[in-house]
């Protein structure tokens, strides 16, 4: 189950951080906050604590409203991770008042909700991020996880032990 979330959440990648910076400045030789950066890899290696804490860092150091969104949406990403969805809803409600065009943030908002059973708001942002962005794969596997909880699949089988092996037909009387 752990491997599917981490698949199902999305990550702003600290990379693009980097290639932004790279395209604007010809002086930039790496991320603009290492901590963010960081703390995107070791989120998405599945090491949740360290992701966490190192992307607490990259936030005090972060400079303009882009690196303070990814770094909100990657704590909401993380804060999942670690199950405790209440502070994960807390930055991913800061991050959708700023843009709430951000589909990965409904993704993950969606799953803090699951993981809180209110799975009429999780159902909500499913909808919300499918709309902003119908071809998500995260979306779908979601939706999937939403589903699984508001309605499982009966996993039983049914054995028909009525027939028996092949018939042979009946032997004439000599």
């Amino acid at each position: 189950m752990k491997h599917l979330l981490l698949f199902s959440i999305t990550l702003v990648a600290a990379m693009q951080v980097y290639a932004d910076d790279e395209a604007d400045s010809k002086t930039v030789l790496g991320p603009s906050n290492v901590y963010l950066y960081d703390g995107a890899n070791a989120l998405k290696a599945g090491d949740a604590e360290s992701g966490v804490a190192l992307t607490l860092k990259g936030l005090e150091l972060a400079q303009g409203l882009r690196e303070e969104k990814i770094g909100h949406a990657n704590l909401c990403a993380g804060f999942v991770l670690l199950g405790k969805a209440e502070t994960a809803l807390e930055h991913c409600n800061w991050v959708l008042e700023q843009d709430p065009y951000h589909w990965r943030t409904y993704n993950n908002r969606a799953i803090a909700y699951l993981r809180l059973g209110r799975f009429e708001e999780s159902e909500a942002d499913i909808r919300k991020g499918q709309e902003l962005n119908p071809r998500s794969e995260h979306l779908k596997e979601v939706k999937g996880m939403y589903l699984d909880e508001v309605e499982p699949v009966d996993e039983k089988i049914t054995i028909d032990d009525q027939r028996s092996g092949p018939r042979s037909p009946p032997e004439k009387p000599e």
